[in-house]
C-alpha cells in the first residue's frame, strides 16, 4: 500500500516582499500570499484530493496557508499537528535584516555563502544541513509512518524545511538542493512506494 505526501511552501509573506531574512520571525502573508494559498487549495481540489492529516510549523505564515488550503477543500476540521521541527531555517543574526543591507555589512560573497552554502551557518543561526538535522527525524518518526499506512498527508511549511525533505526524497546532494527553488503556494505531490521510495512526483504549477 502506498500513500501520498503533498508539500506546500507558504504563500508570499510580508517579509518576502520586503526582501528581509525571515527565519523564525513571524510575519503574516501579503495579499498575494493569501491568494497563492487559496490557489494551492483550488489546484488540489481540482485533483480531487482529500487529506487524512496535516502537519505545519509553529509560524503563522505556514498555518494560515494551511487554513486557506483546507477551507478550499472543505476540510477545515482536519487533524493538524504543529511542530517547530518544521519551522523555517533559523537565520540567526540575519533575521529581520534587508538582504541588501546584509550584503553592505558583510559583503556580497559572504552573504551568498550563508544563503547558498549547505553547511555554513550564518552568525547565531542554522545551515541548511542543521535544518535537515531536525526536519528528517521528525519526518521519519511522525510523517512517513502515516504515508506508509496509505494515508494522504499534507505538509505546509517553509522554503528551507521543505528543501530538506525534497533533498531526501529526490536523493539530491547538498550542492544540488541549495540551487533548487521551491515556489510559494505551489503544491508538490509525491506518491510513495511501500519501501518509502518515490513512485512519482508532480509539481502543480499554475
Amino acid at each position: 500500500m502506498s500513500g501520498t505526501l503533498v508539500l506546500v511552501r507558504h504563500g508570499q509573506s510580508e517579509w518576502n516582499l520586503k526582501n528581509l531574512f525571515t527565519g523564525w520571525r513571524d510575519p503574516g502573508l501579503t495579499e498575494k500570499g493569501h491568494e497563492e494559498a487559496i490557489d494551492a487549495g483550488r489546484r488540489l481540489k481540482a485533483r480531487g484530493m482529500k487529506f487524512d492529516i496535516a502537519f505545519t510549523s509553529v509560524l503563522k505564515r505556514a498555518q494560515v496557508t494551511l487554513d486557506h488550503i483546507l477551507e478550499e477543500l472543505g476540510q477545515t476540521g482536519l487533524e493538524t499537528i504543529r511542530d517547530q521541527a518544521l519551522n523555517e531555517r533559523d537565520y540567526g543574526d540575519l533575521s529581520g535584516l534587508n538582504k541588501d543591507d546584509a550584503r553592505a555589512k558583510w559583503g556580497e560573497e559572504q552573504v551568498h555563502i550563508w544563503r547558498r552554502s549547505y553547511e555554513t551557518q550564518p552568525p547565531g543561526g542554522e545551515s541548511l544541513r542543521d535544518t535537515g538535522a531536525r526536519v528528517w527525524p521528525y519526518y521519519l518518526g511522525k510523517i512517513l509512518p502515516r504515508v506508509l499506512r496509505g494515508e494522504t498527508v499534507l505538509v505546509a511549511a517553509h522554503g528551507n524545511s521543505l528543501r530538506s525533505l525534497v533533498m531526501a526524497l529526490d536523493g539530491l546532494t547538498g550542492d544540488e538542493i541549495v540551487k533548487m527553488e521551491i515556489g510559494t503556494g505551489v503544491p508538490i505531490v509525491y506518491k510513495l512506494n511501500a519501501d518509502s521510495t518515490v513512485a512519482s512526483k508532480e509539481v502543480l504549477e499554475g
